[in-house]
């Protein structure tokens, strides 16, 4: 081939690409965001909260509440994930699995994470929720704990359905999410492929592999939604998070997700992780059988609306008026809903207005002004929830040492300081942590003893 036909090749090539890029941004269906994943700075953005179809990036919210029971010990990888007749008549993409069968937790997790498998998603949904129609209201509620404003979730895995709403920003908000809150299981958005059976499933994000840094997360499409897709870049000190949603063409998506990549990774920050989004705490910080039996009630009294054509006859005993996601970007008020009832555990030697002040302040998502309210221990922490008095905050670390044991042997109480709105908060930490293992496997063991908490880099 001649230098002029190779250089006339070259030329059509990056003309294709940039003809992509420009008509995914002119394509009404299209939003996108890219965010600084340490320190929450929107670095690119095109209407980023119009709201619009999730499609399969739904399975994101799924594998949060998953790998959250997974975390309090409710299940466990090698568990049996019935599959329904309800979850195998789901249409493709899916797995295969007859009604009757069973699927370890971790085949499930896997099959969602590569095919994006929808029979898979339910039966994940009806294992985790007790119903399809429960697991929805959870995953609606965990979306407002996690500050997902314009977010509601009607099925677990994005099939058509006029209700189910999201949008760019929310998006990026739970990649955030699911990195932060549990970096043990978020290893499995990079899965490239497994087996299972005979059959050897590869990944739907062709990012993965071909992009330097890119980690995850995960593909969608539906006609009503276009393609989408959310991705997680991690190289050289610094970190995103893109999304791009309504893609007229996987190949177009694609092309303006690399473009995101190149041109803003260089723009992030190199400096230390932030702990951007609160993880709003469990019931165990008081009493777990009340807090747990409100958060149900709460959730049972959310009126979803009847769903599209994908299958009608699922939702035709459903109320008609739907939950309405509020515009604002304020605080997160609501609390977390509970997964499955759970046995009730001792209170907590704290005073009952303090608990109560605690869970209101807890849901605070971002500090606005940090200070030390005692020493502060350097490296990975575990915080276990905040009071708006630092007695009550001190409280709490004593209560989580008496009940934690071993675990806490080493780690060094501390509380901090911060403004929220003209209010002062406390935060309880445990600090000392050499490494993310370390902070991570300590709080899955107080976990197990009924106290809740969550691991960060200070």
């Amino acid at each position: 081939m001649s230098f002029l036909k190779v250089f006339m090749f070259l030329l059509a090539s990056v003309f294709a690409t940039s003809c992509s890029v420009q008509q995914a941004s002119a394509n009404p269906k299209y939003a996108g965001i890219v965010i600084d994943a340490k320190t929450g700075k929107v670095l690119y953005s095109d209407d980023p909260d119009g709201l619009r179809y999730p499609a399969s990036l739904t399975k994101m919210m799924t594998l949060y509440l998953t790998f959250e029971a997974l975390s309090a010990g409710r299940i466990s990888l090698d568990s049996k994930v019935p599959v329904s007749a309800n979850a195998s008549k789901e249409p493709p993409s899916k797995l295969g699995v007859r009604a009757g069968g069973t699927v370890t937790v971790e085949q499930a997790i896997k099959a969602l994470v590569t095919r994006s498998a929808n029979d898979m998603a339910t039966a994940l949904g009806e294992f985790i929720g007790g119903s399809e129609d429960r697991f929805a209201r959870m995953m609606t509620n965990k979306a407002r704990a996690l500050g997902m404003t314009r977010t509601t979730y009607r099925n677990a895995h994005g099939l058509p359905n006029t209700a189910q709403m999201t949008t760019a920003r929310d998006q990026a908000r739970l990649g955030i999410a699911l990195r932060q809150h549990y970096p043990q299981y978020y290893h499995y958005f990079s899965t490239r492929s497994f087996q299972f059976g005979k059959q050897t499933i590869g990944n739907h994000n062709r990012l993965l592999g071909n992009v330097a840094g890119v980690d995850g997360i995960k593909t969608g499409y539906i006609r009503a939604a276009g393609f989408n897709l959310v991705t997680s870049v991690q190289i050289d000190g610094r970190s995103i998070v893109g999304v791009v949603i309504g893609g007229t063409s996987g190949a177009s998506r694609d092309a303006q997700m690399r473009k995101l990549v190149a041109t803003y990774l260089p723009k992030a920050s190199r400096g230390a992780n932030s702990n951007l989004i609160a993880n709003t705490p469990s019931a165990d910080v008081g009493n777990t059988a009340v807090a747990s039996a409100s958060a149900a009630s709460a959730a049972s009294r959310m009126d979803l609306p009847n769903a599209g054509p994908l299958p009608q006859a699922r939702y035709e005993n459903e109320v008609a008026s739907a939950f309405a996601p509020t515009s604002s970007r304020a605080a997160v008020q609501a609390m977390e809903a509970a997964t499955r009832p759970q046995a009730p555990v001792p209170a907590p030697m704290v005073p009952p207005a303090a608990i109560a002040q605690s869970r209101q302040a807890a849901a605070v998502d971002i500090d606005e002004v940090t200070t030390s309210s005692t020493r502060q221990a350097s490296g990975w922490v575990i915080q276990i929830g905040a009071s708006p008095d630092k007695n009550s905050a001190m409280a709490l670390l004593q209560n989580a040492q008496d009940k934690g044991g071993n675990v806490l042997n080493s780690a060094t109480p501390f509380t901090v300081a911060f403004s929220k709105d003209g209010a002062q908060v406390y935060r309880a930490r445990f600090g000392g942590f050499t490494d993310q293992n370390k902070a991570v496997n300590a709080c899955n063991a107080l976990k197990k003893k009924g106290i809740s908490c969550w691991a960060s880099l200070q």
